[in-house]
């Protein structure tokens, strides 16, 4: 029996006497020649983005490689990406100047390093994050602006934001995060049926519903009251966007496997061997959500800034650790609190595998994806700022070149997130503020 073969392909027959019809997913006969493209409509696989978080830094002597280029080496500390140095990038010697900002301990760095800005007080962001910024250009088409989720399990572990102090607040229960992607509201892009939800499509008609009167009103009031509702009528329609999505069939995806049932709840804790398994329950989900398209930006959060990780039957934090612990000369280190960067660098790679492993055409999901993983600190023990530790993984679908260790030589950290937002479509040509505003993307890393 020969099939027409289209993205709308189904098996049709009959069971026990009714008519039954089995969606088939985007099999590698609806892709194009490279695997890149659907061969029907010339849609391009998407390109996602994410950021991995991990606090309190590294052992610059045990982290850093000394030999920058394609052929770097790999130090004790980043010993665990070795299967996939080839699609990892590295940066050292970036630096985050302040500009005679105050240093505020496991917060300057991480917000310099997503802003742009140099904080002046300890309140959440004060710019946007560009991870935001890119989640605007790559994130409107799918169900979710953007997923955050922080595997400690406390909300306020983000980094991402809109700026004036606010933070996106992550979700830190893997139950909670399956419930919303996979809960009301989720269709599957592989069913054979599709029927809008009616709450959505009421939801869109009341919005639709008033585009008159917001014109009227915007009319009627003064120039700072229409900046106002300009910025509220923005939210408004990124809502329309996503409301849109999900009233719209979606494309059937080869690799989107829905999973069968939300995993086991794990109790919120600071024990690094319970942020291990939360952070790969979390880790499947976000894997899974980005090849059923219901998001195509995520921020992980493994552990906070100030982290307050432990080890079972200990009350001693990975923090106090940093600060309290001798270091030892014998071997350079501190062995207590490098225990909790062994395992954090096990769980980083970890994630990489898990993008790796689904394939997408002739790619896999880590292929069309860039991940940014980074921390606020270099050394957490005397809370430096300079040489921060910084990772890429993955090319974003070929935008971005793979397998470098790269040496900024002093440069600002704002170097990294230009280039990212540029490779990613955004049409910025600087970005930071004083000291750190760059115009210099990095040309290592740039795909030709």
């Amino acid at each position: 029996m020969a099939y027409d073969l289209s993205r709308r392909t189904a098996l049709r027959g009959m069971l026990n006497g009714a008519g039954v019809v089995v969606g088939v997913p985007l099999l590698n006969a609806f892709l194009d020649g490279n695997g890149e493209a659907l061969a029907a409509t010339g849609a391009a696989v998407p390109v996602r983005f994410g950021t991995w978080f991990w606090g309190l830094g590294v052992n610059p002597n045990r982290w850093f490689p000394t030999k920058p280029g394609k052929d770097f080496d790999l130090p004790p500390e980043l010993e665990p990406i070795r299967p996939f140095k080839d699609k990892i990038n590295v940066f050292g010697n970036f630096n985050v100047p302040l500009d005679g900002a105050p240093n505020l301990p496991h917060t300057s760095g991480g917000v310099a390093v997503r802003t742009g800005i140099a904080l002046t007080a300890d309140r959440g962001l004060p710019g946007q994050s560009f991870d935001v910024t890119i989640g605007d250009q790559i994130g409107t088409r799918s169900r979710f602006r953007s997923l955050d989720v922080s595997a400690i399990g406390d909300a306020r572990n983000s980094l991402s934001g809109r700026g004036g102090g606010n933070l996106n607040p992550s979700e830190g229960s893997a139950v909670a995060l399956y419930q919303r992607i996979f809960g009301t509201g989720f269709q599957d892009p592989n069913s054979a049926s599709f029927t809008p939800d009616p709450v959505t499509m009421a939801r869109r008609s009341v919005l639709s519903g008033v585009a008159e009167q917001r014109q009227a009103l915007q009319a009627a009031v003064g120039a700072e009251d229409r900046q106002k509702l300009d910025q509220y009528y923005t939210s408004v329609r990124q809502l329309e966007n996503q409301l849109d999505v999900q009233l719209t069939r979606p494309e059937p995806l080869q690799a989107c496997a829905v999973p069968h049932g939300a995993p086991a709840e794990l109790t919120a804790s600071g024990e690094i061997e319970t942020v291990m398994k939360n952070h790969k329950l979390m880790t499947d989900l976000l894997v899974m959500a980005l090849a059923c398209d219901q998001t195509r930006v995520f921020n992980m959060m493994f552990n906070n800034g100030a982290s307050t990780l432990t080890r079972i039957g200990s009350t001693i934090t990975h923090h106090q650790l940093t600060h309290e612990e001798v270091l030892d000369n014998r071997l350079g280190y501190q062995p207590n609190a490098t225990y909790f960067l062994t395992r954090i660098m096990e769980a980083w790679t970890s994630f990489v595998a898990a993008l790796d492993a689904v394939k997408e055409g002739s790619r896999t999901l880590l292929d069309n994806t860039v991940v940014f993983a980074h921390s606020e600190t270099e050394f957490a023990k005397f809370h430096t700022i300079d040489n921060m530790p910084m990772m890429t993984a993955g090319s974003g679908g070929g935008r971005i070149a793979t397998g470098h260790y790269v040496d900024g030589i002093g440069t600002p950290v704002t170097r990294v997130g230009l280039t990212l937002q540029q490779a990613l479509g955004v049409p910025v040509d600087r970005w930071g503020s004083k000291s750190m505003e760059t115009s210099k993307p990095i040309a290592e890393i740039v795909a030709g």
